[in-house]
C-alpha cells in the first residue's frame, strides 16, 4: 500500500512538471555542418579544429598580455584581459582561431610591486618560438601576435625579426596596441602621462571588464611623472620607466569613462579586423621570406 501510495505521488509530480514545462524548449538540435566553429583554439574538438582552421585560412591570432601591477583600480592581468576581448570580437568579424591566454611576455621593469610574473629573456624568447613553432605546425602558417602590453614594444619586433635566422614554413605578424583616432572623445587628463592604468586604458578596461574596475582607489595614488633621470634626447636605459613612474601608473584612471572605451575598443577590433583581412591576402610575405632563406645560405651568388 506504502509503495503503490509513492508511485501514485511520484507519477502525479512527473504529470505537473511535464505540463508546467514550457512549450517553446524542444530538445536541443546538433549543431548545423555550416555554423561557425568557436574562435577559442581551447574550445574547439580535435575534429572542430581542423575545419577551423581551413576556414581561418590559416590565420590565428597570439593575444599577448603580461602580469603586471596596474594602479590601484585594475588587475594585474589587465593587458592581457584587453587584448584577448578586442582580438575575439575581431575574430567574430572577420574568422580567426585565437590562441589561449598567454602571459609570458617583458615586465622587468615592474619587478618590484606585488604580483608581477617577470620570466628570463631566454625564457621569454624560447617559449614565444616553441608557441608559434606548434601553431605552425597544427596549420596557423600566419600568425599574427597582437601585443597588449607596452612594455612588449620592443620585445615583439624583435622577435619577429629573429624569424629571418632560421628558416620556418610560416610567417609572423605583430600589430601594436591600437588606440586613438578621428572622433575620439575629449580626454580629460593629460595625454602626454596617459600611458599606464591611466584614462585610456581604464576606458577600455570598463568595456571589457567592468567588474574588475575599481574607479573609486583611482585617486589613492600618484600617476604624475617624477621626471628623476636627466638625459639628452635619444639616449636610452632600461631605468627609464621607473625613474619616471615608480608606482607603476602613469596617468589618471579616476577620469576614465565608458564613452572613451567604447570609442579604444572598436578602433581596436576594427583594427586587428582588418590587419586579418590584410594578412589572409597576403601572399607576398612567406614566397620572400623563402627567398631569403635560400640566398642567405649562398650569399656569394646573390645578384649584385
Amino acid at each position: 500500500m506504502y509503495k503503490s501510495l509513492l508511485l501514485s505521488i511520484n507519477a502525479l509530480c512527473a504529470s505537473i512538471a511535464w505540463a508546467q514545462a514550457p512549450a517553446s524548449s524542444p530538445a536541443p538540435s546538433p549543431p548545423s555542418a555550416q555554423s561557425k566553429p568557436s574562435v577559442h583554439w581551447e574550445e574547439l574538438t580535435a575534429a572542430e579544429f581542423r575545419d577551423a582552421i581551413a576556414r581561418a585560412q590559416g590565420t590565428c591570432l597570439l593575444p599577448f598580455g603580461i602580469l603586471e601591477k596596474h594602479g590601484l583600480h585594475l588587475p594585474l592581468g589587465n593587458d592581457l584581459l584587453n587584448v584577448r576581448y578586442v582580438a575575439l570580437n575581431a575574430a567574430q568579424q572577420e574568422y580567426a582561431i585565437v590562441f589561449p591566454e598567454y602571459y609570458f611576455g617583458q615586465i622587468f621593469e615592474a619587478k618590484h610591486q606585488p604580483g608581477t610574473v617577470a620570466y628570463s629573456r631566454r625564457l621569454q624568447l624560447d617559449l614565444l618560438q616553441e608557441t608559434t613553432d606548434e601553431m605552425a605546425r597544427n596549420g596557423c602558417k600566419k600568425i599574427i601576435i597582437v601585443n597588449g602590453h607596452g612594455g612588449n614594444n620592443s620585445l615583439l619586433p624583435f622577435f619577429a625579426q629573429t624569424q629571418l635566422d632560421a628558416s620556418h614554413d610560416y610567417v609572423v605578424y605583430v600589430l601594436g596596441i591600437m588606440r586613438g583616432g578621428q572622433g575620439e572623445p575629449k580626454h580629460k587628463s593629460n595625454p602626454a602621462t596617459d600611458m599606464h592604468a591611466g584614462e585610456s586604458e581604464t576606458s577600455m578596461s570598463m568595456i571589457a571588464r567592468p567588474d574588475l574596475v575599481h574607479l573609486d582607489r583611482a585617486p589613492q595614488e600618484s600617476g604624475a611623472d617624477q621626471a628623476r633621470l636627466k638625459l639628452p634626447e635619444g639616449l636610452y636605459t632600461g631605468i627609464w620607466w621607473y625613474a619616471r613612474f615608480p608606482n607603476h601608473y602613469a596617468g589618471e584612471g579616476a577620469v576614465a569613462s565608458r564613452e572613451l572605451g567604447e570609442f579604444e575598443a572598436k578602433t581596436w577590433i576594427n583594427g586587428i579586423a582588418q590587419a586579418i583581412r590584410a594578412v589572409k591576402a597576403d601572399q607576398e610575405s612567406l614566397r620572400l621570406q623563402n627567398e631569403f632563406y635560400e640566398r642567405s645560405k649562398h650569399p656569394l651568388d646573390t645578384p649584385q
